[in-house]
């Protein structure tokens, strides 16, 4: 009989906002309560946070997946919007909006704002961003080593139509598609500015080529995992990796949880279903990044689809209703990894 193979240690997780950070509280509890089979008690998780949401704003650097990931592991965060800070105030907001100082539509909370005042201090005195994000975690402790996906400035941009430009569209910063026009009109393009110059941060290619286990979390994979992976270099350290890859499908019953991922995977061209983004990130055998696909009960008549394009998959509830859910899938996705283990290239 086969021994049983040794225990994941390292796990590594390529993560967005919202979405990713509660499915990192969910790994980390299953972690903790040992209801993750194959994960060694003490595993270390490392996250490698999307940062092309970030922007400059009333002079200060804001990180908006960087800061929900660590205030989310830090029980800092708004639980009820899903991002920024619990308890918060909003002082600054109203003073700024009393002085008619644009943009209005980005509200920087009181205790929001210290965060970003000390990076962008830090920032300023010739520190890096992932330097002031490890200083930024010494406060906020959030049981993961959380590393930025680049230290250079690569930002989101997305082109809607606009009957008053000469071209007939405009480009907005994502944050502003976002937050000031909703996600409500159609999305024409995805634009990543910096993203072909950039490296990957210190640490990012080495936490996913010693990884025992890469996840992707059900974070949008057009701007959230997808900017990560268009960061040169860590694509291909993916496709290298001895570990297994395992995706869990953001899009349930033909639509997102959460967000705007159904516009922007419209925009790119990619069909808004589980099996959809499955073949978006591909199969680890042919150039793409996955070896195994959890997508939800209620799409349990894609798995075969998926399968069909190379990718291992399997049906389990994916809705994060609470840590204990959360938990179980994300041992789903240790489980499948189990599976996909001898496949992995070599």
């Amino acid at each position: 009989m086969p021994s049983a193979p040794p225990p994941r240690r390292s796990l590594t997780v390529l993560s967005g906002g919202v979405g990713g950070a509660r499915f990192l509280q969910g790994l980390l509890h299953g972690i903790a309560t040992g209801r993750l089979p194959g994960v060694a008690a003490d595993a270390e998780v490392t996250v490698v946070a999307n940062t092309a949401d970030d922007l400059w704003i009333h002079g200060l650097k804001v990180c908006p997946d960087l800061d929900t990931v660590m205030y989310t592991l830090g029980e800092g965060i708004d639980v009820e919007r899903g991002w920024g800070r619990r308890e918060e105030t909003w002082s600054i907001r109203e003073e700024l909006a009393a002085y008619a100082v644009e943009p209005t539509w980005f509200g920087l909370g009181d205790r929001d704002v210290a965060t970003h005042l000390v990076r962008t201090e830090m920032l300023d005195a010739g520190y890096s961003l992932s330097q002031v994000t490890e200083a930024l975690c010494r406060r906020w402790r959030p049981g993961v080593r959380l590393l930025p996906m680049t230290d250079d400035r690569v930002e989101t941009h997305v082109a809607v139509g606009d009957p008053d430009s000469p071209s007939g569209r405009r480009v907005v910063h994502f944050q502003e598609y976002w937050v000031r026009l909703g996600a409500a009109v159609p999305a024409e393009a995805v634009l990543v500015v910096g993203q072909e110059e950039s490296r990957p941060a210190p640490g990012v290619v080495e936490a996913i080529a010693d990884a025992d286990l890469v996840l992707l979390p059900p974070s949008n994979p057009v701007v959230s995992v997808g900017t990560i992976l268009g960061v040169p270099g860590i694509r291909e350290a993916l496709v290298a990796t001895e570990a297994p890859v395992v995706g869990l499908s953001p899009i349930v019953a033909g639509h997102h949880v959460r967000g705007m991922a159904e516009q922007l995977l419209t925009a790119v061209g990619v069909p808004v279903s589980a099996a959809g983004v499955a073949a978006h990130y591909g199969p680890r055998a042919a150039g793409g990044v996955l070896d195994g696909w959890l997508v939800d009960d209620a799409d349990a008549g894609l798995v075969a689809d998926v399968e069909a394009g190379g990718v291992r998959c399997r049906a389990v509830p994916l809705m994060m209703t609470d840590r204990d859910a959360t938990a179980a899938m994300a041992a789903a996705a240790v489980a499948l990894a189990r599976e996909v283990g001898a496949g992995r290239p070599t």
